[in-house]
Formats: C-alpha cells, structure tokens, sequence
C-alpha cells in the first residue's frame, strides 16, 4: 500500500484541513498520516480561533512518521506563521520526501486569515522552493505572484512567476472566477487547462484541501503529474456534484462519493 503524510491545520468539523486530507488519503487507497500544524476551531459558518503547534512539535511528528512509516507523498496545508514554516521546511530537507503537494492556505472559505500577512515572505523564500506542485487559488496566485488576476491569460503569468521564482510545478485553480472552473497548470516547459463547469452550491468546504490532497495521493500512486491533476479534478467535480449540506454555511464536499453516492 502506498503511504501520505499531511501537514496541515486541523479542522473540527471535519470538513477541511487533514481531517479533508485523510478522507481523501482513504477515498484513493493510499494509506493517510499527519502532521498538525495548528487546532482550528471553525465549522461551516465562521473561524472561532485556531492555535499553532510548537516548532518542536510539529518537526517531532514528522520525524515520528518519517523514520518508521516513510511516505510516498506529502501534502502541505495551513502554515500560519513564521516559524511553523521555518519547521517544516526544515524537515523536508531532512527527509527529501518525493511528491510534495503544497496548498498555500491563506483564507478560509469564509474568508478568515489562516495565514500572517508577515509571513507570506518566508512562505516564497523558504517552503514553497521545496514543493514539487504548488495549488494557490486566485487570491493565493495573486498575493504570491503580487499581480492582479481577472483572466485566464493572467492566471498563466501568474502560474509562471511562481514556477520562476520556486522552480515548482504550479497548478492555478479558477473556482474564484465567474466563468467555468478552468484550472491551469504549468509544469515548467508544457501549459496544460482543466475545465470542468460550475456547480450551484454552496456546500464547497474544504475544496482546496480535498484537491490538493486528491493530487498527492495520485502521485504516491506513481501517476505523472498532468495525468494526476487531471483525475484529482475529475474526482472533487464529482465529490462538489454531490456535496453534503451539512451546517448553516458552506458544506463538506462529499469525499467518498465514490462509495456510497449521495442521491
């Protein structure tokens, strides 16, 4: 069985964050191990609080994981602050992990800051250099990149600064604008488009988690990275299709449709 690690916030409604992660481990076969980064207390309506782990902590986890059950795989979520990123980024160079899918989680779906604004410098310099795939969503594409982005063609430049300034695959995600969900990943030489429609829902908790951790759970299956995306799209279409509504907010999104449908 192949193995992932998640390293990323914990959400207690269970709808993003590793809770997301590990779901989506399951959904793909791939056996799912964490790392928290931070405790977020959050449901589908709003952020209460969240409080990050010590450095300490948060490198001893991944230690604990990597030195027994060594992963094919790593999905990085939320980095709040500073010296959070300063742990793991010191810990990928440890272990030179393969796979590493990073979702740089600056906001929560209701628009919370999980990120410092401070922070996002060290985010750039030090972690995102390390990753093999980076998945900013637009405001995420936009705050890295330091550009405004209204088009696709922006979202290709932007996709390429990234790739410019961290030598990363870069896969801009296209749910923030008004037209169809089209995605675009930038591989470093080749440009490749995923298009799927946009669904009428609300019920779109923990998305980005769920994508980037579908992607990473492909590759520590051995898929190529083009082939990877396009069936981790093709699975949170389907796990958005069929959405649950649960909460007074935004909704999960539906991790095992695949297994038990919601009709």
């Amino acid at each position: 069985m192949k193995t992932a690690l998640t390293i990323a916030g914990s959400d207690c409604s269970g709808g993003a964050g590793i809770q997301a992660d590990l779901k989506t481990f399951s959904a793909h076969g791939v056996f799912g191990m964490s790392a928290i980064t931070s405790v977020v207390a959050e449901n589908t309506v709003r952020v209460i609080s969240y409080q990050d782990m010590t450095p300490e902590i948060i490198q001893e986890q991944i230690t604990a994981v990597c030195e027994d059950i060594f992963p094919d795989g790593v999905k990085i979520g939320m980095l709040s602050c500073k010296e959070t990123m300063e742990a793991v980024a010191a810990s990928l160079t440890k272990w030179q992990v393969p796979n590493v899918v990073l979702d740089p989680v600056m906001y929560a779906k209701n628009g919370s800051a999980l990120m410092e604004e401070e922070a996002i410098a060290t985010l750039i310099e030090k972690v995102l250099p390390l990753a093999t795939l980076i998945t900013p969503n637009i405001p995420e594409a936009e705050k890295i990149a330091d550009m405004q982005i209204t088009t696709l063609v922006e979202m290709e430049q932007a996709a390429r600064l990234i790739h410019q300034a961290t030598g990363a695959a870069v896969l801009v995600k296209g749910g923030h604008r008004v037209a169809d969900a089209t995605d675009l990943l930038f591989d470093g030489e080749t440009l490749f488009s995923y298009e799927s429609p946009r669904i009428d829902t609300k019920n779109t908790h923990g998305t980005g988690c769920t994508l980037s951790s579908a992607i990473c759970a492909q590759l520590a299956l051995e898929m190529n990275l083009p082939e990877a995306v396009q069936q981790a799209k093709d699975y949170i279409t389907q796990a958005i299709q069929q959405a649950l509504p649960l909460g007074s907010g935004h909704g999960p999104t539906h991790h095992f449709w695949a297994f038990y449908p919601n009709d």
